[in-house]
C-alpha cells in the first residue's frame, strides 16, 4: 500500500488533488445532508438571512473557491498547496451544489431544474477521478515519451481527439463529450453514433433525411426510457426529491 501510495500519488504530486476531490464530495453530501434537514424542518440547521435577505451557501462558496485557487496558485508545491487545495475542494462544493441557480439565476435548488446541480457535481467527481488515475484530455496519455517528443505527432493527436469531441457535442452528447476529453474512445463513439434529436447535427444533417431522423427519434427514446428513471433515482437518493410541479390551471377565455 504504502509504495502504491508513493508511486501513483505523492511521486506524481497528486497528493492536492486528491485533497481537493475529497474535500468536495464530503462538502457536498455535508451540504445535501443539511438543507435536506432544513427542509424538512430537523434539527438545528435553519437558513442564513442577513437584513431580510437569503445567504445562500453559494456566497461563501465563491470566496473559498477564490482563495483556494490563487492561494495554491501563489504556493506551489509543499503544505501551503495541500491547505489551499482543501479549501478550494469546500468552496467549489459549496459553488457547485447551487449551479442551477447561477445558470437560472433563480432559486431553483427544489425544483425540477434544480436537479442540474447534482449532475455538474456527479459529473465533476468522474473528471477528477479519471485525471487521478492518470487520464490526462484529450488522449495525450495514450502515446509514448517519444511520441510526446514529435511535436507533429502531439498536435495532429490533440487536434483530431478534439474534432471527435467537437462533434460528439454537436450531435447533442454533452456527457460523452465531456468525458471523451479524457478517455478518447468515449468522444469517438459520441462521435459515430446517430445524433441526439434537436441537436445542431441532427437539424442539419436529418433534414432531408426523414430515416435517420426517424431512427434518432427512436433510438432516443428507447435511450431515455432505459436510463433517465435510473439516473432520476441516483439523483434523488444523493441531493433529495424535487418538489412536485404545481399544477397548471386552465384559464378561461
Amino acid at each position: 500500500m504504502g509504495d502504491w501510495w508513493y508511486r501513483n500519488i505523492e511521486e506524481p504530486g497528486k497528493l492536492p488533488l486528491l485533497l481537493a476531490l475529497t474535500s468536495f464530495a464530503l462538502t457536498f453530501l455535508i451540504t445535501r445532508m443539511i438543507t435536506r434537514m432544513i427542509r424538512a424542518g430537523k434539527g438545528p440547521f435553519r437558513n442564513v438571512e442577513s437584513g431580510g435577505v437569503h445567504i445562500h451557501h453559494v456566497v461563501p462558496g465563491v470566496i473559498l473557491t477564490v482563495l483556494g485557487g490563487f492561494g495554491g496558485v501563489a504556493t506551489g508545491y509543499g503544505a501551503g498547496a495541500i491547505v489551499f487545495a482543501v479549501i478550494f475542494g469546500i468552496g467549489a462544493g459549496l459553488l457547485l451544489d447551487e449551479f442551477a441557480l447561477i445558470l437560472h439565476l433563480d432559486d431553483v435548488y427544489w425544483s425540477e431544474q434544480g436537479r442540474k446541480s447534482v449532475e455538474v457535481v456527479v459529473l465533476t467527481m468522474t473528471l477528477v477521478v479519471l485525471v487521478l488515475a492518470g487520464y490526462a484530455p484529450l488522449g495525450v496519455n495514450d502515446l509514448s515519451e517519444d511520441e510526446v517528443q514529435d511535436r507533429r505527432l502531439l498536435l495532429l493527436t490533440l487536434v483530431f481527439n478534439f474534432l471527435l469531441v467537437l462533434v460528439a457535442l454537436v450531435k447533442g452528447k454533452f456527457l460523452m463529450a465531456v468525458i471523451g476529453t479524457l478517455v478518447p474512445v468515449v468522444a469517438l463513439i459520441g462521435a459515430l453514433r446517430l445524433a441526439r434529436p434537436g441537436s445542431p447535427w441532427a437539424k442539419r444533417a436529418y433534414r432531408r433525411r426523414p430515416r435517420a431522423r426517424a431512427r434518432s427519434i427512436l433510438r432516443s427514446f428507447h435511450h431515455d426510457r432505459r436510463w433517465a428513471g435510473r439516473s432520476r433515482r441516483f439523483q434523488d437518493m444523493i441531493g433529495g426529491r424535487p418538489d412536485p410541479s404545481p399544477a397548471r390551471v386552465p384559464t378561461r377565455r
